[in-house]
């Protein structure tokens, strides 16, 4: 379930204090107790959020509100700007073996990151559940059928910014990907190429000399494989 913008406010608020009360909260918000309550509510349902009791010298114990680990996850989760120096430091390897070997050790780490949520016994079955997997992570894959073998398309790149500076990222994500489908998978489309979306199709397809389907162009055995740096 995505967040809305008054969630993310008080998950930040709450990230700078050890706790809040429902009060602290509606007066650095600027909003009523009741909307507060109604966010905490929904907050405390996703597992971000946790309410704890607090004696008070009137009898009647206070509740104030904090992070779970999760919470503290969510709230400090943007990690754009370390994935760009880190990226850029990898670039920054001359030698092309050890460039390499770092790319494959960041796809299996990620596709072990990954692993637990992909299921089925079949091809299309688990390209579906890498679909719901990275729906979570606001990711749209789709699953299209073709005369061939399913093929699975980012609507979107996740790493638009390193994408744009280095296809080597398209590279790494197509052997995640292979890794989480339990085959290799081939890189058929491109959106640094030019094309709507990037695709990725079953390596096995390449015996067959046909279309991916019949609104994309023909997938040669050259294009952007050839251009990866793998």
């Amino acid at each position: 379930m995505d967040l809305f913008p008054s969630d993310i406010t008080i998950l930040d608020l709450l990230r700078k204090q050890d706790s809040m009360s429902v009060s602290e909260l509606s007066e650095a918000m600027g909003v009523t107790a009741t909307a507060v309550r109604q966010r905490l509510t929904r907050l405390m349902a996703q597992g971000y959020v946790a309410r704890r009791a607090e004696k008070s010298r009137r009898g009647r114990p206070a509740h104030r509100y904090e992070l779970t680990a999760a919470g503290r996850r969510k709230a400090g989760a943007n990690f754009a700007d370390l994935a760009m120096v880190l990226w850029e430091e990898i670039r920054q390897v001359e030698d092309p073996e050890v460039r390499k070997g770092l790319l494959q050790r960041i796809s299996n780490r990620l596709a072990m990151l990954y692993a637990d949520g992909v299921r089925g016994a079949t091809l299309r079955e688990r390209l579906e559940s890498i679909v719901k997997l990275f729906e979570q992570r606001n990711v749209p894959l789709v699953v299209e059928e073709t005369p061939l073998l399913p093929v699975l398309s980012a609507l979107a790149c996740p790493y638009p910014d390193l994408a744009e500076k280095d296809r080597a990222v398209c590279a790494m994500e197509r052997q995640m990907i292979s890794n989480l489908a339990g085959e290799p998978m081939r890189l058929a489309e491109c959106r640094l190429d030019g094309d709507a979306r990037c695709s990725f199709v079953a390596s096995r397809s390449r015996q067959e000399d046909a279309p991916i389907a019949n609104s994309q162009r023909a997938a040669a055995s050259g294009g952007a494989d050839e251009s990866e740096e793998t």
